[in-house]
């Protein structure tokens, strides 16, 4: 039996990938941070996949015959190791983004990358998100090794995994269902995203694993469906009974952060363009999940059972302090509570960053 290595499998796509894979008669081996029970076909490696020694050694150990890369490198990270995971397995898929590419009115895989048009010069000597992932491919692209395959999802959603503009579960559905407002400027409820549910992107991506038609090429893993921002707003309206407050882009930077994110890519509508794996794979878009059944689908099974990891208590307070609301601290960490309280409140942070600092002093 083919055996496939999952690096960084435990995500929002990985979960449903290895599913599939080892439904379709593959060994599937996925690294983990922490302690996993095997099933089945699925076999866990604990370990960490940002160390070269340890991805090395069970490069060695398992001889895969494919790699389905979901890590999140630093271009000199990847740099470091491009060579070791193309070398050590038949086929070798490197998950990127869609976030790698400028505004463009429908987005293909010829679409223009914003590391090669762009004209922030700020921007370019950053190795943000994006553009680590330009980056990346041309490592790829440039090696004499032709083996890889890029793989660029969309916005994802999945049992844990739920994104409205730059929040994220642990904001976005702890405050709807705690009754707390949360934020989203109208700009950019105006512009249309593409949303795909996390098990239709692992279904292509496990379509083209060993294809040959896939070796060598880039694809947009992702639905063609796509909706105003305002559309999705609506849909966490109704489950969650989210309260999504105005305000302007500035006070969204300033508050959330990501500002990077924010200017190119939310303030872009995100239309995708899947013809080509579409192609590939033989799927059809009616084989994807619409965004309404999805999306509704995935927030009740939360709803009924919500497990996330603590809040970010930093940028709770920030909201609270733009909206005027307090965040209930009851049950979380003494230190969370300091952090949310030093930063809710410029008094006590300012004592915080004082004690802070005495204790680096002594």
């Amino acid at each position: 039996m083919s055996r496939i290595l999952l690096l960084g499998g435990t995500g929002a796509m990985g979960v449903y990938l290895r599913d599939i894979l080892a439904k379709n008669g593959y060994v599937v081996y996925v690294t983990t941070r922490t302690s996993r029970q095997d099933k089945g076909l699925i076999r866990y490696v604990q370990g960490n996949a940002h160390e070269l020694s340890f991805t090395k050694r069970i490069l060695s150990e398992i001889k895969p015959d494919a790699i389905v890369d979901f890590m999140v490198y630093g271009s000199e990270e990847f740099a470091s190791r491009c060579k070791t995971l193309l070398q050590a397995t038949q086929h070798y898929l490197f998950l990127s983004s869609y976030r790698v590419f400028n505004d463009d009115k429908i987005i293909t895989e010829k679409s223009p990358r914003l590391l090669d048009t762009i004209q922030d010069e700020q921007y370019l000597k950053t190795d943000e998100y994006a553009l680590c992932k330009a980056r990346s491919e041309n490592l790829l692209r440039g090696s004499s090794i032709g083996n890889w395959t890029i793989i660029r999802p969309g916005i994802t959603y999945s049992n844990r995994r739920f994104q409205l503009g730059c929040l994220e579960a642990n904001t976005l559905c702890y405050r709807s269902l705690l009754g707390l407002p949360i934020i989203m400027p109208s700009l950019m409820r105006e512009k249309e995203a593409t949303l795909t549910w996390g098990r239709d992107v692992a279904l292509m991506i496990s379509k083209l694993l060993l294809n040959p038609k896939a070796y060598g090429e880039d694809f947009n893993c992702a639905t063609a469906e796509h909706h105003p921002w305002e559309y999705v707003c609506d849909i966490y309206r109704r489950i969650l009974g989210a309260d999504i407050r105005d305000c302007s882009i500035e006070d969204y930077i300033k508050v959330v952060g990501n500002g990077a994110q924010v200017k190119y890519d939310r303030l872009f509508s995100r239309i995708i363009d899947n013809s080509k794996v579409l192609e590939v794979t033989r799927l059809k878009q009616s084989d994807l999940k619409p965004l309404e059944q999805g999306l509704v689908k995935e927030l009740e099974n939360f709803k009924s059972n919500p497990v996330y990891q603590y809040p970010d208590v930093v940028l709770n307070a920030r909201i609270d302090a733009l909206l005027g609301t307090r965040t209930p601290l009851k049950g979380l960490p003494f230190d969370m509570k300091l952090s949310y309280l030093g930063c809710r409140n410029r008094i006590v942070g300012l004592v915080l960053r004082t004690v802070r600092r005495l204790k680096r002093m002594f």
